[in-house]
């Protein structure tokens, strides 16, 4: 035998000996824990020792056996969600400690900790602060929990698809909402290039959701830039408290007495796995899938983008249509303007092949041909026989044959254009170590992709995008260490209405479209026909060779367009593009340490500081860098002071922060807050918080073709401006180019209408607001929680956009979006209240908000967009009959008028009823819920442009829930 492997089994036999000594050492305890009413078996019930984190979880069979080196006596706690707690008293080896854990609802006990980055009550929150737990997301009356944020009080959901949905507090909602964020695991949600969250398309599926917890308003001192509005922090559950396998299975249908389509269904599968060894070790695993026939956009009113707002008409009454959800449409020119410049074309070709030039003639040298006695009249006989030409002079001789009307392209609807098939891909990984019962290291990866549709200054179809999170942490009881990145790739994604527009260049060139267009029209207003014939036969002459949606021409060439960049655009060689390639990534790094321990707790005292880096990588077709990379580097620090007063009746907190991004001024940002106990669990809260958020990415670097091509838009910074010469050459204002075109409507154009926009000299800055709060909340009595707050904002430098119009050296002119800073104060105040009552085993819940704006600035465009009445209600019983249970969610909100960058008009008043009920198996540790969302089929939509919303229905098989 060898000396090697005679020292490995002595190796072996010595390490099998001092385990076994050890295990000697150890207490083992072991039983079970059942419901005290049904004497059902609870899986994943926790138990611990007292004072540490050394301990287990049952099984499904509501089990559990460990062992544990603490010395006896000692306490074991045994906890669970919705469950009263029950302590046993362990001296020694224990078996067959068998628990009965009974049901219970302890209202306003629930510990959040995104209120002041430390653990505390959420009655005692010096702040408003929202809550949804493990055990309310089992039983939602929504498809996900995502969609039941819905009922918390003051929140309301942009819905622009099925997937794709924007939470927004306080106003100033938004398709894409830049003013409110999303972290998931302490990850910042957004995707880098946008500068907000997409919803929960990449982020936690159910079966892995802790909880979540929503701060309405400002939140920078502690968060930094962003979440004027309101930031969301929502914490998966850690493999060592959520042990085992669970799976869900959704089955259901959409689309149901849709006009646009028929009855589709809906799929999804949810998986999660989750192991840990020791209470050192463990990992996790998750995975979801969803796939279904998305909500169709369909609102063809007609809109009229120089006063933004829609307009009566549709395609067979108003030449210069353009539907709000079609096309293509978009593209529109004057029909004067389209007859002179073919004749001056014409002129202009007929005297540089007369003369033999090799280059276009200069305007003195077409009136001298003009003057000559024997070319003059040639010319005139030119123009007035040859057909190119014919009908526009004879327009301009009998001017009621040619009107001064806009004309547009005959456009695609969105149904046609846009991927409807959506679908959405989410899987994430986890290691956990744990150096001691307080200490702990995390690797993590979150990672999807899907299909689906947004709405910005455009509707954009979102094809195979993808975002992936990777964190490494190290985190104790009083500190963080974390580094992640966000990597975000566009995929196959594109702009609807330039492949539209695109599909109509690919079909015939509008240089060619518009002439023939008035060519036939003239000829048929000269051959008798009336005003709204001539138009209808200019436009099927105009349109004969228009690829027609479904054809193969068409599907070839939204094949081709679709897969080329933006960027590979070339109009002189025929290369159109509508996709994006955007690879843009944000790298983050933090840290926090909490000093209160180290003072005895006597004060609580914090400091953090982070640092970010954005790579705005999009090859020049989001963003000004097709030949120059960019980069945005952003760091901070804060600091958090805490005690309380007056025999703890009184807790004072002082916080600030500092922040400073490479393109402007460092900024600080304080809060200042105070909780007075007024009794036991009843509780009044004041607080004065400043936020501010920076222009975004695209606020910044933004140089995109939107509107089909009828718009750029453009960013705010001075380098982006002097791109286009807009300090020199600068633009009109929307309201003087509007009285201009009104002008030139009538006969007699006025160019001294025109009215010039000047550009700040710094360009566009961040935004801030200082929000005052008032806010009770208490018990009264065990059975009834009331919670209600009043607030009211002042905001500086608000971020919006103007249209501004250049023109050029041709005399055409151009349209720019540009995002620019408000001039004066633009307020905001409004209202909330919120009740729960535990009425038996029933719980009744309800809110109302209230949200107003206050006196705008001289042109300012309003986009609160915020409905100013909203309500809840909510009845459920987890027990109505054994293991029977439901939840029913009704909400009501205002009409109101929304107003963006892609469309505007009013959302009409609405109400909506959610309901679920279920079943629970303990046999076999499942659920099954049958349920629905709109499920009285009312459609509705959230903003205007976007999709109407029916009914879902659908039934779930939960194991292991």
């Amino acid at each position: 035998m060898s000396k090697t492997f005679t020292k490995a089994i002595f190796t072996f036999l010595l390490f099998f000996v001092t385990a076994a000594v050890a295990q000697a050492q150890n207490v083992v305890i072991s039983g079970s824990v059942i419901d005290k009413l049904t004497k059902e078996p609870i899986p994943g019930v926790g138990i611990t020792v007292k004072g540490t984190t050394a301990g287990t979880a049952t099984d499904n069979a509501g089990k559990y056996n460990f062992s544990t080196s603490q010395k006896a006596p000692f306490t074991l706690v045994i906890s669970y969600l919705g469950y009263t707690s029950v302590e046993k008293q362990i001296t020694g080896n224990t078996s067959n400690l068998d628990v009965e854990l009974e049901q219970t609802a302890l209202l306003g006990q629930e510990v959040v900790i995104s209120a002041s980055r430390t653990p505390e009550k959420i009655l005692e929150s010096p702040v408003s602060v929202e809550r949804m737990g493990a055990a309310a997301i089992k039983e939602v009356a929504a498809p996900s929990f995502y969609d039941a944020l819905n009922n918390m009080k003051g929140v309301e959901i942009s819905t622009q698809s099925l997937t794709f949905k924007s939470i927004n507090t306080r106003g100033f909602n938004s398709n894409g909402n830049t003013r409110f964020n999303q972290y998931v695991d302490g990850m910042d949600n957004q995707a880098p290039g946008l500068n907000f969250s997409v919803g929960n398309i990449v982020g936690v599926n159910d079966l892995d959701v802790d909880n979540v917890e929503l701060l309405p308003g400002a939140s920078s001192a502690l968060y930094g830039a962003g979440g004027i509005s309101g930031t969301m922090l929502i914490t998966s559950k850690s493999p060592f408290d959520y042990q085992g396998a669970s799976f869900q299975y959704k089955r259901g249908i959409n689309h149901v007495n849709d006009n646009s389509s028929e009855t589709q269904p809906f799929n999804q599968l949810d998986v999660r796995v989750a192991k840990a060894w020791n209470n050192k070790f463990a990992f996790k695993g998750t995975f979801s899938f969803m796939q279904a026939e998305d909500w169709h956009a369909n609102n063809f009113s007609n809109f009229d983008r120089a006063a933004r707002q829609a307009k009566p008409g549709d395609r067979s009454s108003d030449p210069n249509y353009d539907g709000i959800n079609s096309y293509g449409d978009e593209v529109s020119q004057n029909m004067k303007n389209v007859a002179q410049a073919a004749l001056n074309a014409g002129t202009s070709g007929f005297v540089q092949q007369a003369l033999g030039l090799t280059a276009p003639p200069t305007a003195a040298q077409i009136a001298d041909f003009r003057a000559h006695p024997l070319r003059g009249p040639a010319l005139t006989n030119f123009l007035t026989t040859d057909p190119r030409f014919s009908a526009f002079t004879l327009g301009f001789k009998n001017p009621a044959l040619l009107p001064d009307q806009s004309v547009s392209r005959t456009g695609y609807e969105e149904v046609n254009l846009v991927d409807y098939k959506t679908q959405s891909l989410k899987t994430s990984g986890a290691l956990h170590y744990r150096f001691t019962p307080t200490i702990e290291a995390i690797a993590q990866a979150n990672w999807g992709t899907g299909t689906s549709v947004y709405t910005g200054s455009d509707r954009y179809s979102l094809r195979n995008f993808s975002i992936g999170q990777y964190k490494l942490e190290l985190k104790g009881r009083d500190f963080f260490l974390k580094g992640y990145t966000t990597q975000e790739r566009s995929g196959d994604s594109y702009i609807s209405s330039i492949l539209g527009s695109y599909i109509n260049e690919k079909s015939k060139r509008s240089t060619d479209w518009f002439p023939q267009y008035v060519a036939n029209f003239v000829g048929a207003r000269n051959a008798g026909l009336d005003e709204a014939g001539a138009h209808a036969a200019a436009r099927k002459a105009a349109d004969v060779g228009r690829f027609v949606p479904g054809s193969a021409a068409f599907e070839a060439a939204k094949d081709q367009i679709m897969n080329t960049t933006i960027a590979s655009t070339d109009f002189k060689k025929g290369i159109y593009g509508a996709k994006f390639n955007d690879k843009t990534n944000l790298y983050h790094y933090e840290g926090m340490y909490n000093f209160s321990n180290l003072l005895n707790n006597a004060v609580e005292f914090q400091l953090g500081a982070s640092y970010r880096i954005f790579q705005l990588r999009s090859g020049g077709t989001i963003f000004n860098d097709l030949n120059d990379k960019i980069d945005i580097n952003e760091y901070g620090a804060f600091a958090q002071l805490g005690k309380k007063l007056f025999n703890d009746v009184l807790k004072l907190t002082v916080s600030g922060r500092y922040d400073k991004s490479k393109n402007f001024e460092g900024r600080f940002t304080p809060r200042v807050t105070g909780v007075f106990t007024v009794a036991p669990n009843n509780n009044i809260r004041l607080s004065y918080q400043t936020g501010y958020r920076n222009p975004t990415t695209q606020n910044q670097y933004i140089d995109l073709s939107v509107g089909g091509g009828s718009q750029r838009l453009i960013g705010g910074l001075p380098q982006s401006l002097n791109n286009y010469s807009l300090y020199t050459n600068k633009p009109f204002t929307d309201v003087s180019y509007r009285a201009f075109l009104a002008s030139a409507s009538a006969g007699t154009p006025n160019p001294g209408l025109l009215q010039q926009y000047n550009f700040d000299a710094k360009g566009v800055v961040p935004e801030s607001v200082q929000a005052y709060e008032v806010g009770y909340k208490g018990l009264l009595g065990p059975k009834f929680l009331i919670d209600a707050y009043a607030y009211y904002n002042m905001y500086k430098n608000f971020i919006t956009a103007v249209d501004v119009y250049q023109r050029g050296d041709d005399g055409s002119f151009t349209k720019f979006g540009v995002p620019v800073n408000a001039t004066g104060e633009v307020k905001a105040y409004g209202a909330a209240l919120g009740v729960d009552y535990l009425l038996g085993k029933f719980n009744v819940s309800g809110n109302v908000s209230y949200n107003e704006i206050g006196d705008l600035p001289t042109g300012y465009i309003n986009d609160f967009n915020t409905p100013k009445y909203r309500y809840n209600l909510g009845l459920g019983n987890k027990e109505i009959i054994k293991n029977v249970g439901f939840n029913v969610a009704w909400r009501w909100q205002d009409k109101f008028y929304w107003n963006s960058s892609f469309a505007s008009g009013e959302v009409p008043a609405y109400s909506t009823l959610d309901a679920q009920v279920n079943l629970k198996v303990p046999s076999v540790n499942s659920m099954i819920k049958i349920g629905g969302s709109n499920v009285l089929n009312k459609y509705y939509f959230t903003s205007y442009g976007n999709p109407s919303v029916g009914a879902l229905y659908y039934v779930s098989y939960t194991f292991n829930p």
